[in-house]
């Protein structure tokens, strides 16, 4: 099985057509569809996401994404009839391989499924299932693919630990643009899949991995 991974277009997608019109086997879409979580951003996306040719099209959302929190049946309507899977802290098995997606980001300026550091947050972790073999969530773990231009480290530590104890066979997420990039760490293989620069910029490639 081949996976295509995205992230983070905030509004860009159509600049990627290109580099996807071939279609494949699964793409996954690790969050920040939208600038600012509106329904005519949502729609747009949802209609050129559907419109690819790829057998399976997973997405979860991120923290820009405001209409899958603050209005979750809108959200979710805008998704009926199409082919797009929607993970919110849930799962799908595909060919008996396990996805499991959550939008959860530590809390940082009161965005979309910002979620306190602590015991708030360890609540979402504990619940990414065992046997999960490929983890998409928005944000990265601490010290991987998480490092900002200033030299911070941005990931969730908690989440951290949640993926050693679990080790799917791929962790993907997004968020911290000038993470883009894989890393493989302790049998994980890490994918940021951030196609925008720091600068918002669409200078990045969608990442293929084989399973």
């Amino acid at each position: 099985m081949e996976i295509i991974f995205i992230s983070d277009m905030h509004t860009r997608h159509q600049t990627f057509t290109p580099s996807l019109q071939n279609g494949g086997d699964v793409i996954v879409c690790c969050g920040d569809i939208t600038d600012m979580g509106t329904e005519q951003e949502l729609r747009k996306f949802v209609a050129w996401y559907d419109a690819l040719p790829f057998t399976y099209k997973i997405v979860i959302a991120g923290n820009h994404d405001f209409i899958f929190e603050q209005s979750p049946s809108l959200a979710r309507h805008i998704l009926n009839d199409t082919g797009i899977i929607y993970l919110e802290n849930t799962e799908v098995v595909i060919d008996g391989l396990k996805f499991y997606g959550s939008p959860v980001t530590s809390n940082f300026n009161n965005w979309a499924f910002n979620k306190n550091y602590g015991a708030e947050i360890q609540r979402y972790w504990d619940k990414i299932p065992p046997d999960t073999d490929i983890l998409i969530t928005h944000g990265p773990p601490l010290g991987i693919l998480d490092c900002s231009r200033q030299g911070l480290h941005l990931g969730c530590a908690i989440l951290k630990e949640a993926v050693r104890k679990i080790k799917p066979v791929v962790h993907a997420f997004g968020h911290i643009h000038e993470g883009y990039g894989t890393v493989s760490n302790e049998d994980i293989y890490y994918v940021n899949a951030a196609l925008l620069n720091e600068r918002y910029q669409p200078v990045h490639k969608p990442i293929s991995v084989q399973i």
